[in-house]
């Protein structure tokens, strides 16, 4: 489906016809209240009163009265085809969309998003959903199925660890477990997609990955975060220069060389693993200097002959056999038993 929709009504002429029943007054304010003039920034109650010298409470009656005689006449009877083709179309985006959403789809132009508005607010087919902490101001023309959405999303999120990242489609296939009752012909992408966007908890981090809002892996903030959203993709040890790279083109910051080294030696996040390779500590890569990996080798697996801590170690970092054997042999650290298996030193 395109960004946008060509619809078949002029809201401009719907409006002037809406707005024809109305006293000079009531039309003004509803004009200025929902931007449906020359002037598109829709007023406050405050800033209406103030210009014509009357309460805020007073320019809410004007207005709510002003909807209501608009509901009872016959002009607002006239424009059901109007309000029938609106519904239909956001029945088509799933039924309940964001408000932002449907309003995009319709037009990029402020001036028709308004009247749009205007129409959705009048007709009581269109239920609006305010923001919480949960989700976006949203619009539904099913209460039923703005509810098992809901329901389905909060569980969704309750579904995730707290910094967990999921692929796209593997979280739609999560998402589709919770809406198996749904109608099939809301079970397409774009329309899961935009359901998954309702939600204020649940998002997408610049590389396409979702997960908790709050995570910083979804909600990267910092060099950090950055370098360990790039080392992820990349999915294997990688150099701190390549890291810098990579985050000035998949974030558009600019990364210095050196800051991004010096972010990966702080964060416990990271593991330093050959001549200027960092990994990712989750991947279960042991910290430390070569020493340090064949002590806690030895202390794992117990005594092993040369061969075997080699292997062991070449798991975890990106070193020289020699460099290896260099520090076996460091009488500071490690012995040597007669069957030729390497222990730990005993502190003296």
């Amino acid at each position: 489906m395109s960004d946008t929709v060509t619809i078949k009504f002029k809201p401009k002429q719907v409006t002037k016809n809406l707005l024809s029943v109305l006293s000079d007054r009531g039309k003004e304010v509803i004009i200025r209240r929902y931007g449906l003039g020359d002037k598109i920034e829709k007023m406050t109650l405050e800033s209406i009163g103030k210009k014509y010298g009357i309460t805020r409470e007073r320019v809410r009656q004007i207005e709510n009265h002003s909807i209501a005689q608009i509901k009872k006449s016959k002009e607002f009877a006239k424009e059901k085809p109007t309000f029938d083709q609106l519904k239909d179309y956001l029945d088509s985006l799933g039924g309940i969309v964001s408000e932002e959403d449907i309003l995009n789809h319709i037009s990029k132009d402020q001036s028709i998003r308004n009247h749009i508005h205007f129409f959705m607010v009048i007709e009581d087919r269109f239920t609006k959903e305010k923001e919480d902490a949960d989700f976006k101001h949203r619009w539904h023309v099913d209460k039923e199925l703005a509810n098992k959405i809901h329901l389905s999303l909060k569980k969704l999120y309750n579904s995730l660890g707290d910094d967990e990242l999921v692929l796209e489609g593997d979280l739609i296939n999560s998402f589709l477990e919770y809406i198996k009752d749904i109608s099939d012909k809301y079970k397409r992408d774009e329309i899961l997609r935009r359901w998954l966007s309702l939600s204020k908890k649940i998002s997408k981090n610049p590389l396409g990955e979702w997960g908790k809002t709050q995570s910083p892996n979804v909600s990267a903030k910092g060099m950090r975060d950055y370098a360990f959203l790039v080392i992820r993709k990349h999915g294997s040890p990688i150099h701190f220069r390549e890291v810098a790279k990579a985050i000035s083109q998949y974030f558009n910051k600019k990364a210095h060389v050196a800051t991004t080294h010096n972010e990966l030696i702080k964060d416990p996040r990271f593991v330093l693993v050959g001549r200027g390779l960092y990994a990712l500590t989750e991947w279960g890569y042991l910290s430390g200097v070569v020493k340090d990996v064949i002590k806690k080798i030895i202390e794992k697996n117990g005594p092993l002959p040369k061969d075997k801590i080699i292997e062991k170690v070449l798991k975890e970092r990106y070193v020289k056999e020699n460099t290896i054997v260099v520090n076996l042999q460091n009488p500071q650290y490690f012995r040597r038993d007669r069957e030729n298996k390497y222990h730990i030193a005993e502190a003296k």
